[in-house]
């Protein structure tokens, strides 16, 4: 195995951490190790503990690297949240070479002048996204490389955080003894894994549906263009369930993975199990049925309010209708819930890996093929931007420092 052919996703959610490990061979991506660990010190998608992060960062690496057999020092993690944020710009440059060829320095420099925005002290550029580049005024560019030209021009998305939530997120892989190759935004890394082309051209709702927080993404004629995140998810099911079953939380979670069903209607009325109700060593049997008629309702609510969120940033009819993944669209019955709910078409995507075949990895495998995709033309690409080494021990004193290596990731991968 080569080390220049593995990239390793880092997923840190509300109920798991993630860590994913992709063997690229030939353009094609292989997922040969993946590790999970129950996620301490997440609430709603934020850092509210760093040391109960770490351990839980620590777990899942350790897992994917005993599975492996390989000791894992870089990795690209993924962000999201409510504090991201993205806005339009426009960069122009003059072609530097003499015979007027457009290479790499000129795209590197048209994207640097499209990061030149007023931004608030507390805010921090996460990446730029081009959406299409102009040669002498000619639209509708996708790769400029090698054209002939004048002046270039690019039209760019520029991502947005806020700095405490980047730090914070920095500052716990670096205590778990890991280096950040970069930060990718989970809603453009699951996007470019989970739609089509085309339905990323007529305009597509991502929504992924995580324990504690709900992200939607929207793409529309071939680019990301609205993201927003809604505090609600699967715990929110849980609690509901621990509450009507009169049951703990922990209980409850696992009554819901075991036994859940979104839908009334597909539920079975004879499958039926015993609960230990809180404060008794009582047990009580129920069915399904009644389980629910206790997830019904709050996946009815869950999906009335992405609706709303949809419309409130203008989307409301898009061709492409919704595409849902995350880990809680893994409850039966809960597609027939959507389609209703959101009177149009709606699907489940699940990434096509085997070991990995669940919507709950979609986040983790699509940073894996973003890195891929957007790494394999560039000089320096995979192979300085390793993944895996053999030790933890290396000299850093060639390498730039994080923060320059995050202000810039985007750009390295035009």
């Amino acid at each position: 195995m080569s080390n220049n052919d593995i990239i390793v996703s880092l997923d840190i959610g509300t109920s798991k951490v993630r860590a994913i490990i992709g063997e690229v061979v030939n353009g094609t991506i292989n997922i040969i190790g993946v590790g999970s660990a129950e996620s301490e010190g997440i609430r709603k998608g934020a850092i509210v503990d760093i040391d109960q992060t770490v351990h839980s960062i620590r777990s899942a690496i350790d897992h994917a690297e005993r599975m492996v057999g390989i000791q894992i020092s870089e990795v690209y993690v993924g962000i999201s949240g409510n504090h991201i944020s993205l806005q339009s710009s426009h960069g122009v440059v003059a072609v530097s070479n003499e015979d007027r060829e457009i290479g790499e320095e000129d795209i590197d420099r048209v994207i640097q002048a499209a990061r030149v925005i007023a931004l608030p002290p507390e805010r921090e550029i996460v990446g730029v996204v081009p959406k299409q580049y102009l040669v002498d005024g000619q639209e509708g560019i996708n790769d400029p490389r090698g054209m002939i030209g004048v002046r270039l021009e690019v039209e760019a998305t520029i991502i947005t955080g806020a700095k405490t939530g980047i730090h914070n997120l920095m500052r716990v892989v670096e205590k778990s003894e890991l280096k950040v190759a970069g930060l990718i935004l989970m809603s453009l890394a699951s996007g470019n894994l989970a739609l089509s082309k085309d339905e990323k051209a007529v305009g597509t709702v991502l929504v992924d549906i995580g324990a504690g927080a709900t992200t939607i993404a929207v793409f529309d004629e071939g680019n990301l263009v609205a993201t927003s995140t809604i505090q609600i998810g699967g715990e929110f099911i849980s609690n509901d369930i621990s509450i009507g079953l009169h049951t703990q939380l922990e209980i409850a979670e696992k009554i819901k993975l075991k036994y859940g069903c979104a839908s009334v209607e597909d539920s079975a009325p004879d499958q039926v199990f015993k609960v230990t109700r809180m404060g008794s060593n009582v047990e009580k049997e129920f069915s399904q049925v009644d389980l629910a008629n206790i997830i019904e309702p709050r996946v009815e609510e869950i999906f009335q309010l992405i609706r709303a969120e949809v419309h409130r940033l203008g989307f409301g009819n898009l061709a492409g209708g919704y595409v849902l993944t995350g880990g809680t669209v893994c409850i039966p019955g809960i597609l027939a819930i959507a389609q209703s709910e959101l009177a149009t078409s709606v699907r489940i995507a699940v990434p096509d890996f085997i070991g990995v075949r669940d919507p709950s990895y979609t986040s983790g495998v699509g940073i894996i093929q973003f890195v891929s995709k957007y790494m394999k033309n560039r000089n320096s690409g995979i192979t300085k931007k390793l993944a895996v080494k053999t030790t933890k021990k290396s000299s850093d004193s060639q390498k730039p420092g994080w923060v320059d290596r995050v202000k810039n990731f985007f750009s390295e991968f035009i």
